[in-house]
């Protein structure tokens, strides 16, 4: 993390004061291990797969997306500090012990992110979830719909956009929405040493079976150093995917938010599209470009 936030230029918000300070994000995932890095941030806990009641993550998948979110870094001496680490989070467990899950249990996910948005001032919704996309797949098009209520309730939307790449069309449902803020990878052609789940040049490209251009903007995603559940490793994992960009995109909106509380869903939208960096990707692969801080931050 200490190198992800350098390459975004993270330390332009802390000069501001902006540490994601007020903002909640609900992280739709395989739940969250009460890490020290996490004391105090975890506002809510729900579990859509096991119905248990205390925060646990049996996969650590949820965990290390929660920690390049917002982890504090304790146990690293700041080394792998999260993005916005004085934001919340509300984990919503809906993947299982293998990140396997259902339609089902997202969507009602989501519909519980709408009903409890006011209540919990919820401000964005980190999905790293998704599936490749089947054309007249009818679970698929409601998955679509409920992430798109979701932003017309106002909820910043942060999917990612997969990691069937890099064929064209391998974005991931539901990064395949035209409303939502789709993440890729920038950074996908990096040497994964530790990782051989996902092979060189994973992140998910468009268009989308429907011919809109996706991802919208991409971050780094490869061979981060997150946290982790008790295990082989005592504090830290090293992870890639988009799984991992996507938490760094919606870590920066926790930023811009707790400078510009006000700002809408759209506006966001438009300040990252107006703030990004050419990656030297492809337009189909990076978006927009690449995020960054310092740009996002600048003038206001």
């Amino acid at each position: 993390m200490d190198r992800v936030r350098k390459i975004i230029h993270a330390q332009a918000a802390y000069d501001k004061g902006c540490y994601g300070q007020g903002i909640t994000t609900v992280v739709l995932d395989t739940g969250v291990y009460p890490h020290a890095d996490l004391q105090g941030q975890i506002l809510e806990f729900y579990d859509f797969v096991n119905r248990r009641k205390k925060p646990y993550d049996d996969c650590s998948h949820g965990t290390h997306v929660c920690g390049i979110l917002c982890g504090s870094g304790k146990m690293s001496e700041g080394r792998f500090m999260g993005i916005a680490p004085r934001s919340r989070i509300i984990s919503l467990k809906v993947l299982d012990k293998r990140g396997n899950g259902n339609i089902a249990d997202v969507i009602q996910a989501i519909a519980w992110c709408i009903t409890k948005k006011d209540e919990y001032k919820i401000r964005i919704m980190n999905i790293s979830v998704g599936a490749l996309a089947e054309q007249g797949d009818e679970k698929e098009k409601m998955l679509v719909q409920w992430v798109e209520k979701a932003w017309d309730a106002g909820i910043v939307v942060v999917v990612a956009a997969g990691n069937m790449g890099p064929k064209e069309r391998s974005v991931t449902v539901p990064g395949n929405s035209k409303k939502v803020i789709t993440v890729g990878a920038c950074d996908d052609a990096e040497t994964n040493l530790r990782q051989n789940k996902i092979a060189a040049h994973y992140s998910g490209r468009g268009p989308t079976m429907d011919c809109i251009c996706k991802p919208d903007i991409s971050a780094p995603g490869t061979n981060v150093i997150s946290c982790t559940i008790p295990g082989k490793e005592r504090f830290y994992a090293r992870k890639s995917g988009t799984s991992m960009a996507t938490p760094v995109v919606s870590g920066c909106i926790a930023l811009l938010l707790s400078r510009c509380p006000d700002m809408e869903n759209v506006e966001v939208k438009m300040r990252l599209r107006e703030s990004v960096v050419d990656a030297g990707c492809p337009k189909q692969q990076q978006g927009w470009g690449r995020i960054d801080i310092a740009k996002m931050m600048d003038g206001i």
